[in-house]
């Protein structure tokens, strides 16, 4: 999610309060600077202290998400989030189920059991899903917003054109996950993401510092403006990647192999970014010829073990 955008959003619900800066921090015991940094988004309030801001600027979490409406108008529509809709799927043999579009917001769900289960668009918002099993299910187009999904297992589930939005990750399980046009947005902090093959994903402005990624291929991913400071990438497969103004101290690509991968600096080429360059391990790659003159070009990284093909 776009902190500037996150930021715009606190103001406007922090001035129709007709609250300051100071007032507003004294209710969350942080500075007045603090506030100003999120409104000017330069930085952004944690998973935790999201639901607090809401309860103290009369929001609700949606709020927060880029796509919501205006306060006023969650208050006007806010009884109709209990109400269900429901769509029709068609089965491999060609019967039909009616399935209700089920909204679990604000929801404890803390070790629930939704392995297998078929929830297509599922919304699950604020909601509490610490160490819930999404293994083998299929959640095609659900939405996880402002949830704490903390050591969560989506093994095997298929997250094609998931959302994930200011979602707390921390130790959830992706292996062998279907992971198509996914967005995780804000989240994967210490996700495991193993044997997974990630199509058209989105990790836009996401710290990624303790996430693992092992045997998995990445076919079209963009990481832009990511930190991915130490991450092990070693012997896996990328194609079409964009790691465009990331910050990649210390990253590994030991013995990957890339096509058509693109590389530009998060700043200006001074000092301490040639610095940062020059710590990532290119050490028996394969790369396409392009991939290897644009990393060629910025002169700073070690490309003598590589192999062109």
């Amino acid at each position: 999610m776009d902190s500037k955008v996150i930021g715009e959003k606190i103001a406007k619900a922090r001035k129709e309060k007709n609250m300051s800066q100071a007032q507003l921090a004294q209710q969350i015991f942080i500075s007045p600077q603090a506030v100003g940094k999120w409104e000017r988004g330069e930085s952004m309030p944690d998973i935790t202290t999201f639901d607090r801001l809401a309860e103290i600027l009369g929001v609700d979490l949606n709020y927060f998400s880029e796509n919501a409406p205006s306060v006023a108008a969650e208050i006007s529509n806010a009884s109709e989030l209990a109400k269900p809709s429901a769509h029709v799927m068609e089965n491999a043999n060609g019967s039909h189920d009616r399935q209700v579009l089920i909204n679990l917001t604000a929801a404890d769900l803390q070790g629930s059991d939704f392995a297998g289960v078929v929830l297509h668009k599922g919304k699950f918002k604020a909601s509490s899903l610490r160490g819930a099993d999404f293994s083998n299910a299929d959640l095609t187009g659900s939405s996880f917003d402002a949830t704490d999904a903390r050591e969560a297992n989506f093994d095997g589930a298929d997250l094609t054109e998931c959302n994930f939005s200011v979602t707390d990750l921390t130790g959830a399980s992706f292996r062998q996950s279907i992971l198509v046009r996914t967005m995780l947005n804000m989240s994967g902090q210490g996700a495991k993401f193993v044997d997974a093959n990630l199509v058209d994903v989105k990790l836009i402005k996401t710290d990624l510092r303790k996430a693992v990624f092992e045997n998995c291929t990445f076919t079209g991913v963009d990481f832009s403006y990511c930190d991915l400071r130490g991450v092990d990438f070693a012997g896996q497969t990328f194609d079409g990647v964009r790691f465009d103004k990331s910050a990649l101290n210390d990253v590994s690509f030991r013995g990957a192999t890339l096509r058509n991968v693109s590389f530009t600096v998060p700043f200006a080429l001074t000092n301490k970014s040639h610095l940062a360059l020059k710590t990532i391990n290119f050490d028996g790659a394969t790369m396409d010829k392009l991939t290897y003159l644009a990393l060629k070009g910025l002169r700073v990284v070690d490309l003598s073990n590589v192999t062109i093909i």
